[in-house]
């Protein structure tokens, strides 16, 4: 189902390989820490949809509001998340927990679950990476947003953080 969702998000972002390969890191990411980090395959699921779809405001923001804020994808992204997901099937509750974490990925204060904890750090991975980092360096978002064991080792290895 998910690759139908690709496919789908591709069309959505066609002739912009950039977003379209942020996604695809974004849920390589997530599939991994997710696995690692032992998720219930119906929060596995929600987790790699969710990481497939989490910017998917940026083209509603930027016509908008003509940015890409954190906050305008997050106030945009979620009706457009909901129609695609329905469009392809998608399970109702799927789809509202989805819909959540689209809303909330750029928001660290008041993480509530794994699913959303591995999406945020996923995200980081790839973000610091293409140089979107809101904190002064790679070590501080470390600090603060990094809980999950998996996520704390990779992050390490890629960019050298020693504890």
């Amino acid at each position: 189902m998910n690759n139908k969702l690709i496919f789908e998000m591709a069309k959505y972002y066609e002739e912009q390989p950039e977003r379209i390969q942020h996604y695809i890191k974004v849920f390589t990411y997530a599939k991994i820490l997710g696995e690692e980090e032992k998720l219930s395959p119906e929060t596995q699921h929600i987790l790699e949809t969710a990481a497939i779809v989490h910017d998917i405001g940026i083209k509603a923001s930027e016509a908008k509001y003509g940015d890409l804020l954190g906050k305008h994808q997050e106030e945009l992204g979620p009706a457009i998340a909901e129609d695609m997901l329905a469009k392809l099937g998608y399970d109702k509750k799927v789809i509202e927990r989805v819909s959540y974490l689209v809303a909330h990925h750029h928001t660290y204060n008041a993480i509530d679950g794994l699913d959303y904890q591995i999406l945020v750090e996923a995200d980081f991975l790839v973000n610091i990476h293409e140089n979107y980092n809101p904190y002064s360096s790679a070590a501080e978002a470390y600090k603060k947003i990094f809980k999950t064991e998996a996520g704390k080792r990779l992050y390490k290895i890629m960019y050298g953080i020693k504890e």
